[in-house]
């Protein structure tokens, strides 16, 4: 395997934005997601007994399916908007999906205005 092309990988713009950020005296940081809370109790024990249960495998690319039938009616008695289930995607965050409308949607060729300052 050529490791010629990973030692020189540069980090990519936005963690290098996040380190300067880190060290700036009063900034919030509005960055990866990470909470600036413990998980609470609630949350802790229902992932401890997931796992107890044997829910430890990767899911499907698309999510899983009982997790898109909530979000599905959550979208529906919130918002009185219907999607099925079957039209959901749950994404491992902003990021990815971002990521996939942009490939869904775009070409190559196509010009895309992104306003500033972005995500």
């Amino acid at each position: 395997m050529r490791l010629s092309r990973v030692k020189d990988l540069k980090p990519s713009g936005i963690r290098k934005f996040f380190d300067i950020v880190s060290e700036m005296k009063g900034a919030i940081s509005l960055g990866v997601g990470e909470p600036d809370f413990i998980t609470p109790w609630h949350i802790r024990n229902a992932a401890i007994r997931s796992v107890q249960r044997g829910y430890t495998q990767y899911t499907g690319n698309r999510g899983i399916p009982k997790l898109r039938d909530l979000i599905s009616r959550y979208l529906f008695e919130r918002f009185s908007v219907s999607y099925p289930a079957d039209n959901v995607i749950v994404t491992v965050g902003a990021s990815e999906g971002i990521d996939l409308v942009l490939r869904a949607i775009c070409e190559v060729g196509d010009d895309i205005l992104v306003p500033e300052p972005s995500y």
